[in-house]
């Protein structure tokens, strides 16, 4: 296995499965070169990991998947993303660069050094990035020549307290946020996710994160790609920052099942 397939972990599901469980942000892992080229030192880079990681979300895909009637595919990120972020724009299209934070970050949460400001991504796009783009594409491609279609679910989690990174932060932080884009995001399964985790005291909209993952040979001109991102506020599920699960695991896992079994079922 080469470096950049260890990077991330394709789990398979049902054969007749439209659904990808996407985990991007879920792991603490940082390979010790990449390490070398952070300048926090230890006990900093562990407050950091617990503020930027969305932990256990690896687990609630896990559980949902195990519970699921027709299980679906899991595609995990094995890094943190303080190595690379495989959800930003590689290039200037991403608006994170504004705080340090594209695809490859310069700065932590809350605006302090992370690398030089002068630190040459591109290294690290290439080695981790665009193969991770490349893989995650050819999940989507099998399952559009399997069943016709896909539906990546992204699994994500946010903190209850704004970090000072956050460009959208002022808004409503509802104990679970659905991410809708516009074009892959088909009423019907906006309105399956609202129902799926109606019972966690509330869903929102786009706020205080947007959109959805879609690999960029899809995006914007593929309707039989659709796509929703899942935004869990943390103290729905663990103790902050960086603390231990709690019994909403199980819980939001059995939501997450729910919807994916009502998705498959279309």
């Amino acid at each position: 296995m080469n470096d950049a397939s260890a990077s991330y972990r394709l789990v398979p599901g049902a054969p007749d499965s439209p659904v990808i469980l996407h985990v991007p942000h879920g792991s603490r892992v940082i390979p010790a070169d990449v390490r070398a080229g952070i300048l926090l030192d230890d006990p900093a880079l562990e407050r950091e990991l617990d503020h930027i990681t969305d932990a256990y979300t690896d687990r609630i895909a896990e559980e949902a998947a195990e519970r699921s009637a027709t299980r679906p595919w899991r595609f995990v990120n094995q890094l943190s993303r303080l190595v690379v972020d495989p959800e930003r724009f590689p290039d200037e299209r991403e608006e994170m660069l504004a705080v340090g934070m594209g695809a490859v970050y310069t700065r932590t949460t809350h605006r302090e050094d992370l690398r030089p400001a002068d630190h040459d991504g591109r290294p690290l796009v290439r080695r981790y990035f665009h193969p991770y783009a490349a893989a995650m594409t050819d999940a989507v491609a099998e399952r559009l020549a399997a069943v016709g279609r896909a539906v990546v679910v992204d699994v994500h989690s946010y903190p209850t307290e704004r970090l000072p990174y956050e460009l959208h932060g002022k808004g409503p932080r509802p104990p679970v946020c659905l991410g809708h884009d516009p074009f892959h995001t088909p009423a019907e399964l906006l309105a399956r996710a609202e129902k799926a985790f109606a019972g966690f005291g509330g869903t929102g909209v786009n706020s205080p994160f947007a959109g959805a993952y879609v690999p960029m040979r899809y995006y914007g001109n593929d309707a039989r790609v659709s796509a929703l991102m899942i935004e869990i506020r943390r103290d729905v599920y663990m103790t902050e920052p960086g603390g231990p699960a709690g019994p909403g695991v199980g819980t939001l896992a059995k939501a997450l099942a729910e919807l994916v079994d009502e998705v498959t079922a279309v």
